[in-house]
């Protein structure tokens, strides 16, 4: 479908589940905020009896900044927000971190989140994959698929580019943040994982991001830093290298190397096979 006919068909099929209680798994990026505020006005629409909750998730593997934006998104939109605070080191057994801790994790958090959604007596329960999530390794869609998780933008084929055309158009703050997935990306499958390295990793990112650096990836291998940036910011992490050596090596690494390919959105991937294709999600949304 065309993106006109996509968002038709994306805004009749959410006016519909308004008519009842809706629960969205919220993170505050675009996607989540996108659907957000599509459900809240289509409740808001010719005075419709139904409800939007949006949860928050809030884990130790995520940007601790994910949660505050969160909350001023669920604001923005008028939404009640709730926060389930979840350990997923030890409640979803990833220490290590698998292979398959993309699905151990969703379907821990998706389980609490099920439950939450009963209190709440919420009759459709929707979460934010996109169509583009169903061409790469993405284990959790398994689990959301499992548990009977509707995802309504990779339902009707919404690109991580048509996700930020409409977010634009409904002039949302988030629009154009980048993408934050969870802190365990950075580590190779195996590698322990500890929340005091997740937490000085965040933070170092946060400083490149201050810097003007938009899509940026601190990926750890043992002793080796390997530092991704966008193609076109290559040249600028050169110019202030000293800087960057100077407060990465300050952790203990032996080496700082920059990846010349730039940024790649799962690059600790390379290698495994894919266990979710695109009909999954839709097959299950119908």
């Amino acid at each position: 479908m065309e993106y006109i006919e996509k968002k038709k068909a994306l805004l009749e099929y959410i006016e519909k589940a308004a008519e009842g209680s809706i629960v969205l798994a919220f993170s505050g990026g675009v996607d989540s905020s996108l659907l957000l505020a599509l459900c809240c006005d289509a409740v808001k629409k010719n005075g419709r009896s139904g409800s939007v909750s949006a949860i928050t998730i809030h884990t130790k593997l995520h940007p601790m900044s994910d949660l505050d934006t969160a909350r001023r998104v669920a604001a923005e939109n008028g939404a009640g927000h709730h926060v389930l605070y979840v350990d997923e080191l030890e409640e979803a057994g990833i220490r290590f971190n698998p292979v398959d801790r993309c699905y151990l994790c969703k379907k821990c958090l998706f389980l609490k989140l099920q439950k939450k959604a009963e209190e709440l007596h919420a009759t459709v329960i929707f979460e934010g994959t996109n169509d583009d999530d169903l061409h790469a390794y993405r284990p959790g869609i398994k689990a959301i698929r499992e548990l009977g998780i509707l995802s309504p933008l990779a339902l009707f084929g919404f690109s991580k580019k048509d996700v930020r055309r409409m977010a634009r158009e409904y002039g949302l703050s988030v629009s154009n943040r980048p993408s934050a997935p969870c802190m365990a990306t950075r580590f190779p499958y195996g590698a322990e994982l500890d929340y005091d390295t997740i937490r000085h990793i965040e933070k170092e990112e946060s400083w490149l991001r201050e810097k003007g650096f938009y899509n940026v990836r601190i990926r750890v291998h043992g002793n080796i830093i390997r530092l991704e940036v966008d193609k076109d910011s290559l040249s600028s992490v050169t110019e202030m290298k000293d800087e960057i050596v100077s407060r990465l090596s300050q952790y203990g690494y032996d080496y700082i190397t920059l990846d010349l390919e730039g940024f790649r959105s799962g690059s600790m991937d390379v290698g495994l096979a894919e266990t979710a294709g695109p009909g999954d999600i839709r097959n299950n949304s119908q």
